[in-house]
């Protein structure tokens, strides 16, 4: 769309807010009038010169109103649903007196979508304030201004000439999008919840589409975001694939899904998804985790789902039930592995594999942002999961971000980028690329929240540059899937005389003294056991399971060894633990394997200590200026 008329738009709009809502609303809240009556305007522009024609369809047709949205003679109008009431925004202000109630009585007979958009804004709540402040009519007076169009069509003058161009879908989006960008710079403290910087979508979307886009310049593909926020990936997604200018230029037809728990964020998706001629049917409301309502398979799946913060109600409503250490429910998407309460974020990664095809050529391709936490966290769901992706050869690639990148969190993040279709040379490996090294971001001119930094066209080009061509340097590390994996084992080992004296339950046992001769033994000449049952041979008295535990110190959290996959465990515990564990064996029944991608250890660089003859030097130096700034105050 033209530049100038893309930004006298959003100029307007953002008077708006500044003329009339300044002295009722703080800068936060403007947003709750000002998206809502944009989306409103639009909508009674569009539907305006129709409006004979809508009131006839639901004269026609109330009886079944629940359903009209779906009506084809409904979605002829313009795509979206109807308006019936006698009224449209411009007639409304021929009753100055009465424009409160007839306002409400406009926005209850929206349909369908339209109404449920009006609904999850709570635009409703606001009138109160807005006609206290005596400022509702001048709001809608200012939004059916002459000086701008929010029409389709083109407004011209007597002679014929373009006063006003039309507004296109696209153009519409890209104007409501900024205005979703300015309140959330406005409003750092919420703008990380539902807003991801628009650099890390860009990148995003590299990673997912630029590897297969010779084979997405035809067809029909179905793009996902199950923590869909204000719908940006989506739109950006849809727009990367499809621009005649960008890298790909498909003339493919792209469908786009979403879910959204949070009212506000996805009354905006499917706003804007309205706005841009998408259909809103396929935006959902509701948790993810809980109450998942897409059934479909996906090509592309791309999201930030929230991490660090509790889903213990989804678990509730799923029924999650704890059994020793792991955890299970009946929900088939979740079979894998379910995490603690405190952190759901790989519980939509689940969501999302669930839901990849596998009877493709192309599969599905999978971004997804999440914590360090995911790489490493023991909890038992996240370690496997971990182990079910990387098993399963998904993991193509993990891309960590610069710290600060995010409004709301400082912390380090990471794209996971999963692929059920890997092409032959990157088959049972992974990509590290380190992106938060300085020269892949810029600091920003002035912080927004917790973002400091950003990352240009270029940065993004760079990194992309180093996943498309697969090739090892300083940031950019290709291991093959066992490098991650280890196998967790118990040494086990008899308990101290000490302990075991003290123990009033060992006190018990018939057998006791027997047992602490032998232990004697062992403290003057180590043995050489391969199994517990080689010690209790050793012992040479018969034990009940939960007596042997008595004895036999087998603690999980402190006697546990990690052993890297390709390393063999009886050899490793030859060398590194038996030396030093006298008298310990493996506990072959407790061998677990599990996943962990410890990043900065793949690209870690020394730095060399500095020599004691530099750092005199260095102290004796700035002695010297102590000693002549002393000299010159004296």
């Amino acid at each position: 769309m033209d530049v100038n008329q893309f930004q006298s738009i959003v100029n307007f709009i953002w008077s708006v807010a500044d003329d009339l809502l300044r002295d009722v609303y703080t800068k936060s809240k403007y947003r709750d009038i000002i998206l809502p009556m944009t989306i409103i305007r639009r909508i009674d522009a569009l539907l305006e010169p129709k409006k004979d024609e809508a009131i006839k369809i639901y004269n026609q047709y109330k009886d079944q109103i629940q359903n009209l949205d779906t009506f084809p003679i409904v979605k002829e109008l313009w795509g979206g649903g109807i308006n019936y009431s006698q009224f449209t925004l411009q007639t409304l202000l021929n009753d100055p007196k009465n424009i409160r109630i007839n306002f409400e009585n406009y926005l209850d007979c929206f349909t369908g979508n339209i109404k449920d958009i009006i609904s999850k804004f709570k635009f409703k709540n606001q009138l109160d304030t807005l006609e206290e402040a005596n400022i509702l009519f001048g709001v809608i007076e200012r939004f059916c201004s002459p000086k701008v169009n929010f029409s389709i069509k083109d407004i011209l003058d007597e002679k014929g000439n373009i006063i006003h161009k039309g507004l296109s879908n696209l153009g519409m989006g890209y104007i409501f999008e900024e205005l979703i960008r300015k309140f959330n710079e406005e409003n750092n403290e919420e703008a990380g919840e539902h807003f991801t910087p628009i650099e890390i979508i860009e990148l995003m979307t590299h990673l997912v589409f630029l590897p297969v886009k010779e084979q997405i310049k035809q067809g029909t593909y179905l793009v996902y975001d199950n923590a869909c926020g204000s719908g940006r990936i989506l739109a950006e997604s849809k727009e990367f694939i499809t621009d005649s200018n960008g890298f790909i230029q498909s003339n493919a037809n792209i469908y786009l899904y979403g879910q959204e728990i949070n009212p506000e964020a996805y009354a905006i998706c499917k706003a804007n998804m309205l706005i841009k001629g998408e259909d809103p049917n396929h935006i959902k409301f509701g948790s993810t985790l809980s109450n998942d309502q897409q059934n479909l398979k996906f090509d592309f799946m791309l999201s930030n789902p929230p991490y660090g913060r509790s889903w213990e109600n989804d678990q509730k409503i799923l029924g999650v039930e704890k059994k020793g250490f792991n955890s299970s429910c009946n929900d088939p998407r979740f079979n894998v592995g379910i995490t603690s309460k405190s952190d759901g974020q790989m519980m939509f990664l689940l969501n999302m594999l669930s839901k990849m095809k596998f009877d493709t050529s192309l599969g599905s391709r999978i971004a997804s942002v999440h914590n360090s936490s995911s790489l490493f966290n023991s909890d038992s769901g996240m370690v496997a999961i971990r182990k079910h992706i990387i098993e399963n050869d998904y993991l193509e690639a993990i891309i960590a971000l610069p710290t600060n990148i995010f409004y709301n969190t400082a912390i380090p993040t990471f794209i996971w980028i999963i692929t059920n279709k890997k092409p032959e040379y990157k088959k049972g490996k992974v990509q590290l690329i380190n992106a938060a090294n300085d020269k892949y971001f810029s600091k920003m001119k002035k912080s927004l929240g917790f973002k400091q930094n950003e990352m240009s066209k270029e940065h993004i080009g760079e990194i992309t540059k180093l996943f498309l061509e697969n090739i090892s340097n300083e940031d950019c590390k290709i291991y093959d899937n066992e490098d991650f994996g280890y196998t967790k084992i118990i040494i086990e080992k008899p308990k101290s005389i000490e302990v075991l004296k003290d123990d009033e339950k060992f006190k018990k046992l018939k057998d006791k003294e027997k047992i602490l001769e032998k232990l004697k033994i062992l403290e003057q000449n180590a043995q050489d056991f391969k199994n517990r049952k080689e010690f209790i041979d050793f012992l040479g008295v018969k034990l009940k399971k939960s007596e042997e535990n008595l004895i036999i110190d087998s603690d999980k959290n402190n006697n546990t060894e990690k052993i890297p996959l390709k390393i063999n465990i009886q050899s490793y515990y030859d060398t590194e633990v038996k030396p030093y564990i006298k008298n310990s064996w493996i506990a072959w029944d407790s061998a677990s394997v599990g996943y962990e991608i410890l990043f900065n250890r793949y690209f870690y660089t020394y730095t060399p200590l500095r020599k004691l003859d530099e750092i005199n030097n260095e102290l004796k130096e700035l002695e010297k200026k102590i000693q002549d700034l002393l000299s010159e105050i004296m």
